[in-house]
């Protein structure tokens, strides 16, 4: 991984006087009429660019000045078209091995690069992650100043943190490290799950360590949008894992692209759940995504798999992100943040789609699972425990905002409300519930009372019974419309 950030951000810088005037052509004014200084040596320099330090003269404030490297797209586009030339050529051998075409790959690839060079569409997407994550105070974005900027140069907020290249000096600067990969991996999670916005490009080079624990992102020139139908296909396939339910999880590659539509999905469902299995069935202390990662990739080549060029970034974001992990900390166990986050989301959001996922989960073969429930509960009281303790949050960044309110405990107020109310209309799944209390011949009262004691403290029954008792007339309304529906339906 060190030698990969040296490539990431030791190219050659091209000279200061270049890039000083590509800064005025795109401001339209003198250098100093802007900045009352800027550093007379670049900050990082990459491929595609590099960075200097300035201070705007306005205001004092301390901005990044990204700078496009000259002449750079005309040689873009020429190895592009020398790449597709040489595809066209391995189309065959792609087509065979790959189940795919080899310039598709290459127009993917070239499509996703090309965006990079345009710093309007990256002041963006900086725009649309701080929309994302303006309430999340674990988590930095910077300010960008589009009024500065252009499509070859773009001002941003000074980052004033320590790049994960670093480790070392994270650890001195007495930053909570396991807090610190907490924070980092539930906003990885958030991105990816709840936005469908996420960071393309996270190396170590591109995340810094806030001092107060925070974790901030800079360079988003590559970033990657998932549909709201590929997010919640995604959640299924965590539900479809944790049920071990592998023709489903078959069917969810199918859905996300990875297999044509119509792809006999039988001879693949073994191979799943011999990779599932032998990766998690050793704990969480030994999973991690790049074993996983390896195995999968043997399946390309004995099946027609093709990896959709948006998740290649998405698997991709995921093990730089993991190695981050694990090089602060070899010890670190990316699971045991991972689930208790997912948890949470399928305990208390109170998206439709998510409440249908969590009944799948907690019913396996029309079973009710208490055992799973009780677990569910355990992991999203271990993510709030776990959040709301972290560094972040009891900085003194945190005690001046009056936009955030920690989460303290867990709240499941709304799900118990959400869940009253499927019981009372939903007939099915009033008599699977009913029928989880007497199964196997017996009362399961004692289940009953192991998840009562889990949320007692956590839940105002009295107010949320007042608050279903307050409702009844609108649930009798669906009951009402339910059962005219049916009646109707009757042949």
């Amino acid at each position: 991984m060190n030698e990969l950030c040296i490539l990431q951000d030791d190219v050659p810088p091209f000279p200061n006087q270049v890039a000083f005037t590509i800064i005025e052509e795109e401001l339209g004014a003198p250098l100093e009429s802007v900045f009352s200084k800027i550093s007379s040596q670049t900050i990082a320099a990459a491929s595609l660019g590099q960075v200097y330090r300035a201070t705007l003269c306005e205001s004092g404030e301390d901005v990044a000045i990204k700078v496009q490297r000259p002449g750079i797209e005309p040689i873009i586009y020429r190895d592009l078209f020398l790449f597709r030339t040489l595809a066209s050529f391995l189309n065959g051998i792609s087509l065979q091995k790959l189940g795919c075409n080899a310039e598709l790959i290459v127009d993917e690839f070239g499509e996703k690069l090309l965006e990079e060079l345009d710093y309007t569409l990256e002041a963006q997407n900086i725009t649309d992650f701080l929309e994302n994550f303006k309430n999340d105070p674990t988590v930095k974005i910077p300010k960008v100043y589009k009024d500065l900027s252009g499509a070859r140069v773009l001002v941003m907020e000074w980052i004033d943190g320590i790049r994960c290249t670093n480790p070392q000096a994270i650890k001195e600067a007495g930053i909570d490290v396991n807090g610190f990969l907490t924070v980092g991996v539930s906003a990885a999670l958030r991105q990816l799950l709840e936005f469908g916005l996420f960071h393309g490009d996270p190396h170590p080079g591109n995340i810094f360590a806030m001092r107060d624990g925070r974790i901030a992102y800079v360079d988003f020139g590559n970033v990657a949008v998932l549909s709201q139908q590929n997010k919640q296909i995604l959640i299924d396939a965590v539900v479809h894992a944790v049920n071990e339910d592998y023709v489903e999880m078959a069917n969810d590659f199918t859905r996300l692209g990875f297999l044509a539509s119509g792809t006999d999905v039988l001879p693949i469902i073994p191979a799943l759940e011999a990779i599932w299995q032998n990766s998690s069935g050793k704990g969480l202390a030994d999973f991690n995504f790049r074993s996983v990662t390896g195995k999968f990739n043997q399946l390309v080549y004995q099946y027609p798999i093709r990896i959709p060029e948006r998740f290649s970034l998405v698997i991709r974001s995921l093990l730089t992100q993991e190695g981050i992990c694990f090089t602060l900390k070899p010890d670190f166990k990316f699971l045991e943040v991972a689930y208790p986050y997912i948890a949470k989301r399928l305990l208390t959001d109170p998206n439709p789609a998510l409440r249908e996922r969590l009944i799948q989960v907690l019913f396996k073969d029309g079973v009710f699972q208490w055992k799973r429930l009780e677990n569910l509960i355990l992991l999203a009281k271990e993510n709030v425990a776990k959040m709301s303790s972290n560094p972040a949050l009891q900085s003194n960044y945190m005690q001046s905002s009056k936009s955030w309110q920690v989460e303290r405990k867990l709240d499941l107020t709304d799900t118990i409300k959400d869940g009253a109310r499927v019981f009372m209309v939903d007939a099915g799944i009033r008599r699977q519930l009913l029928l989880a209390l007497t199964e196997e011949s017996k009362l399961h009262i004692q289940e009953l009372v192991d998840v009562y004691q889990l949320v007692e403290n956590d839940v105002d029954i009295p107010s949320v019974a007042l608050e279903v008792i307050q409702e009844l007339p609108a649930i009798t309304r669906d009951i009402m419309l339910s059962w005219s529906e049916s009646i109707l339906s009757d042949p």
